[in-house]
């Protein structure tokens, strides 16, 4: 716990004064009972229950006196809040080694469900956009409260050849900031060959000035893929863009490590997890990587990021609490001299 005004805390010095004086008090008050006629009297009106009862609503007192100093001194501390993200992209692979069966029934169906379920647990008022991918990248629907309309989209992915996570990650960046002219074609290779570094291709479009990675809370993207990028953008190269403008990329693998072997349309191939570049796009946008072997983990991977993207830690003035207990004890204290001595402390 820190403190915005911890000068403050100094008067806490001045507890044990009151303690003190409170005890003096307690003193004179015995020496002045002893001029009564008869000490019985005092010893019964003041017997063992009456002399712990008296000590309470002081201390009580004491502890009001304390916490509201504490709160003077503004502190801030580490708590669970309601997320600022209003906007999610999810970014789902549609290529066709999602057809590999080593999660089943096959990656594409385990995907779909633990998407579909993913959108059905977030609040109402997220917005959730989809991106599907393959050789090249499309938005399937644009960000959007509806779920029925973001189900559809899910529901209507067809398989197709090549996978693109790069150009994924670009087309998500362009659905979040729809005037910034964000283009695939900006980071394609041909710019390169022209002499155009990646991190300039950026100024070809609006100028911007970059922020620090992660540090963008009004959205995320989440890209689930098997991660083997055959074509389109350097997925890292896109993955820059996005910490550069604070947008946390959030990988999920699918599939098994050693993969397997899959046909299609007559062509057979070798598909397996690429994690390396799952976990070096998230690492670079301060984001995490998360790997789902099978379709029991890749619903758990959903049901965690739902938690962490609707809820997040942060640092924040808790002032009013210790004004609150402050307040709270104050009352109890009064209330429990008036119950028992007919007066306040």
């Amino acid at each position: 716990m820190t403190f915005l005004w911890p000068q403050f805390l100094w008067l806490l010095a001045a507890l044990p004064l009151l303690v003190l004086l409170y005890i003096w008090l307690i003193r004179r008050k015995k020496k002045l009972a002893v001029r009564y006629a008869s000490l019985s009297i005092v010893r019964e009106a003041m017997g063992a229950g009456q002399s712990v009862r008296r000590h309470i609503p002081p201390f009580l007192f004491l502890l009001a006196m304390a916490a509201m100093l504490v709160a003077a001194a503004r502190p801030m501390a580490v708590v669970m809040l309601p997320s600022n993200q209003q906007t999610i992209i999810l970014a789902m692979d549609v290529s066709g080694s999602m057809r590999a069966a080593d999660v089943l029934p096959n990656r594409l169906v385990a995907a779909q469900e633990a998407a579909k379920s993913f959108i059905k647990d977030l609040p109402r008022h997220v917005k959730v956009g989809i991106v599907a991918f393959a050789g090249s990248a499309q938005v399937a629907q644009l960000p959007t409260t509806n779920h029925d309309d973001l189900i559809t989209a899910i529901d209507s992915f067809q398989l197709q050849r090549a996978t693109a996570t790069g150009n994924a990650i670009v087309v998500s960046l362009a659905t979040l900031f729809p005037d910034a002219g964000i283009d695939v074609s900006q980071f394609s290779a041909p710019s390169r060959q022209r002499g155009t570094p990646i991190d300039q291709a950026e100024k070809q479009a609006k100028e911007f000035t970059p922020v620090a990675p992660g540090s963008y809370t009004s959205a995320a993207i989440i890209m689930l893929t098997d991660g083997q990028r055959t074509t389109g953008v350097d997925p890292l190269d896109a993955a820059k863009a996005a910490a550069d403008r604070g947008v946390r990329i959030y990988t999920v693998g699918v599939g098994t490590v050693d993969g397997e072997t899959i046909g299609f349309e007559g062509w057979s191939m070798r598909v397996r997890l690429d994690e390396e570049t799952l976990k070096a796009v998230a690492n670079k946008t301060q984001a995490e990587y998360f790997y789902a072997g099978t379709a029991a983990d890749l619903k758990k991977v959903y049901e965690t990021l739902s938690s962490r993207l609707t809820v997040e830690k942060k640092e924040t003035e808790i002032s009013a609490l210790f004004a609150l207990g402050a307040a709270i004890l104050t009352l109890l204290s009064a209330g429990l001299s008036l119950l028992w001595f007919n007066r306040i402390l």
